[in-house]
């Protein structure tokens, strides 16, 4: 199960019917023009559209696997104790003082540029349960590094 915003969910919908309901039928219009072509042993354009055909509906299983199991999460009662799924989070380098603020999301939502970073990410697995004004010591690709829980909101 996957816990998603709001935001999120309608977002995947409407991609979901996006894929389903102009993308595919694209791609099976391509197929028939390229089978009207003729042999299709020697045709590219068949394979082609065939190829596209085949991403496109494991991208359309993939979301519809997702929405199946997806719980909508309303975060209007989320307490901001302790660091969790959609909880945005200050946190300072120890080492250096820099502050940085992310909020902890799901992977579909992650994005960095944006601030959001996944709850499977090695800092968010790091946060997660801790309290504002704890240190925390997160393995990342350039090392360790020592993070202190500046505070903790929604």
């Amino acid at each position: 199960m996957e816990y998603l915003s709001k935001e999120c969910y309608e977002k995947l919908v409407a991609e979901l019917n996006e894929l389903v309901n102009v993308e595919l039928p694209k791609v099976k219009n391509e197929i028939a023009e390229a089978r009207d072509k003729g042999d299709l042993s020697e045709n590219f354009e068949y394979h082609a559209a065939k190829r596209e055909q085949a991403k496109l509906l494991g991208k359309i299983r993939f979301k519809q696997r997702v929405l199946q199991f997806a719980r909508v999460m309303d975060t209007s009662n989320l307490g901001d104790d302790v660091v969790g799924l959609f909880r945005k989070v200050v946190i300072s380098n120890v080492v250096n003082g820099s502050k940085m603020e992310y909020t902890i999301v799901n992977p579909h939502e992650a994005n960095l540029k944006e601030g959001k970073i996944s709850i499977k990410s090695p800092i968010a697995k790091a946060l997660v349960g801790k309290k504002a004004g704890e240190e925390v010591e997160v393995e990342v690709p350039a090392g360790k590094v020592k993070l202190k829980i500046e505070s903790i909101s929604i």
